[in-house]
């Protein structure tokens, strides 16, 4: 009789994990991006990236117009929307997606000369809304940066 000759069963072959690609931030009402709150340019960076079509150009524009004017701006997401301000001294603009425009809010906006176009129920903040075919005037928005850095911010 012939022995029989063990046969070594072979391990399946692991697989390995698939690579999860991160995940889209969800739009909020008016696609406005749900991103994490934090400080610093990154979260900041990840808002822009979220925002939904031409929204995220508009965006792109009003993050580098404000580091030219303040070039040590500091940066967070706070409550889905991106703030800008001065290191201990508070914030003085952010702005948020709607589903028709951008409403960039300057905080002490009635302080700024001219005053941005848009009122406010609270009394310090002026607004401007940018819609889709508008154009940014460059120069005034970064008079209205360079002077509302130098106001007292707020403290949220």
């Amino acid at each position: 009789m012939a022995a029989k000759k063990a046969t070594a069963q072979k391990a399946p072959a692991k697989k390995s994990p698939a690579k999860k690609s991160p995940a889209k931030p969800v739009l909020l009402s008016g696609g406005n991006p749900q991103i994490p709150k934090g400080d610093g340019d990154a979260p900041v960076q990840a808002y822009l990236a979220a925002m939904p079509g031409w929204k995220q150009d508009v965006g792109r524009q009003l993050d580098a117009l404000i580091v030219r004017a303040v070039p040590k701006v500091h940066k967070a997401v706070k409550w889905n929307s991106p703030f800008y301000g001065v290191e201990g001294d508070g914030w003085f603009l952010n702005f948020h997606c709607f589903a028709k425009y951008v409403k960039v809010a300057f905080f002490r906006g009635t302080s700024l000369d001219p005053m941005p176009p848009g009122a406010s129920k609270s009394k310090d903040v002026r607004y401007l809304d940018i819609h889709e075919h508008d154009t940014i005037d460059e120069k005034q928005f970064t008079k209205w940066i360079k002077q509302a850095s130098k106001l007292p911010g707020e403290h949220m």
